[in-house]
């Protein structure tokens, strides 16, 4: 199986990535790598946004390919539950806004987790990732989940190692993403990595594969395009706006115990 599809693989190569490339305006001063803090295992379970562990993307867009402006306004804390929306909102650069968080620290070598639940629409992606890039001097290393809500009977999975999609695979998950909440995990170590989908692997790398070795940032959000109608479906206005309900997300650094009972790193205990 291919990696990516070539259109959007053809249209990374000259625009760098999609929803990650943003940070570089998430603060006043863009930070270098060795400036942002390595972060430590934590369970957010969003009673509130905390300001601690979370940026929130405001006021800009990616790339002429991305048709949201990602706004603060679409980004909100209900009942325990990170809403990130899509939504119908005419304003000076785009016709919609679009919502995503991204985390303050820099991650390693470890578990990454998030239970979430998408909305269904042709043109649009919920994502959990990782992500370091130039923006902080360092190459352009990531690791993937992404719900394209065209099709909510899978997940792809995937990572970028020096701006080069490696080790993709599409699968499918265990009831489509808009019917309910799911858990998805992937453990990062320095010979491989594993991808799961409530607690069953469904993808891992070969023996000897090309991976990630930067520390990267933690992502979830919710955008859309027009541009990539071979890979996230031809994009068509909602009749209402949309939401990517997140109920929580964790890491758990490498060699540590498991810190909550839903974690996969229960599994090996």
């Amino acid at each position: 199986m291919k990696n990516l599809p070539c259109n959007r693989t053809t249209a990374m190569a000259k625009i760098v990535r999609s929803s990650a490339i943003g940070l570089v305006f998430s603060w006043s001063t863009a930070l270098h790598a060795q400036d942002l803090p390595k972060g430590v295992s934590f369970f957010d379970d969003f009673e509130t946004i905390d300001e601690t562990l979370w940026g929130i993307s405001d006021g800009w867009v990616n790339g002429d390919w991305q048709n949201c402006l990602w706004s603060g306004d679409n980004v909100a804390v209900q009942n325990g539950i990170l809403l990130l929306d899509f939504a119908i909102q005419p304003n000076e650069k785009r016709d919609y806004t679009c919502g995503e968080i991204q985390s303050r620290h820099v991650y390693g070598y470890g578990t990454y987790e998030a239970r979430f639940r998408t909305a269904a629409g042709t043109g649009l992606n919920a994502a959990f990732f990782t992500y370091i890039g130039p923006q902080h001097g360092k190459r352009h290393d990531e690791i993937d989940f992404e719900v394209l809500t065209r099709d909510t009977t899978a997940v792809s999975l995937n990572t970028y190692v020096d701006s080069a999609p490696k080790n993709g695979k599409r699968v499918p998950l265990p009831q489509p993403a808009d019917d309910g909440f799911i858990t998805y995990s992937f453990v990062w170590e320095p010979d491989g990595i594993r991808w799961y989908v409530d607690g069953v692997m469904m993808h891992e790398t070969p023996p000897g594969a090309v991976l990630p070795e930067n520390e990267q940032k933690i992502y979830a959000s919710f955008w859309g395009s027009d541009s990539f109608p071979n890979w996230m479906g031809p994009f068509a206005e909602p009749e209402t706006n949309l939401t990517m309900q997140v109920d929580w997300i964790a890491f758990t650094a490498l060699g540590e115990a498991c810190k909550f009972p839903a974690s996969i790193v229960c599994l090996d205990e």
